[in-house]
């Protein structure tokens, strides 16, 4: 472990980022611990619904695989992007703030949502992933017929 925890963490969050840019789901879960604890901050009932499978508990290198697979399957790659505001770090965690915008392919519905992550990080590996965003937006963006219409 480097001498700086901070730094440290910084480092593979910078290069988890970059990663999850790229789009690799393979090359972004190798920045995952064998075991992970990634919690998403939805309603339980509204884990793993048919249209946004993505969003569920996670706990292995795999699952963060399938997440980032599942989540591309189901947004339109050429209407994707990510606004990182900022990066906050203090040992081994760190909080990754922004704003993320997707459409979704069955409804073809654009929605933005800000998020905030918490990750963190041991001897290089991601070991806990929080994800804290706008349930809403993406529920309304893939919602069937007129219930998601009031998303713009």
């Amino acid at each position: 472990m480097s001498a700086d925890p901070t730094a440290a963490t910084r480092a593979a969050v910078r290069e988890l980022l970059r990663r999850i840019g790229e789009g690799d789901p393979e090359r972004i879960a190798e920045l995952y611990a064998e075991d992970c604890d990634w919690r998403l901050d939805w309603p339980e009932e509204e884990h793993g619904r048919a249209d946004t499978p993505w969003i569920r508990h996670r706990a292995t290198r795999a699952d963060a695989a399938a997440h980032y697979r599942e989540l591309a399957a189901h947004h339109v790659p050429e209407k994707a992007d990510t606004t990182v505001e900022h990066v906050l770090a203090d040992g081994e965690d760190a909080v990754v703030l922004g704003v993320i915008r997707q459409t979704a392919v069955p409804t073809g519905r654009a929605y933005a949502a800000r998020f905030a992550l918490h990750l963190t990080v041991r001897d290089g590996l991601v070991v806990r992933h929080h994800v804290y965003e706008d349930s809403l937006a993406v529920a309304r963006a893939f919602a069937p017929g007129e219930q998601g219409a009031r998303m713009t």
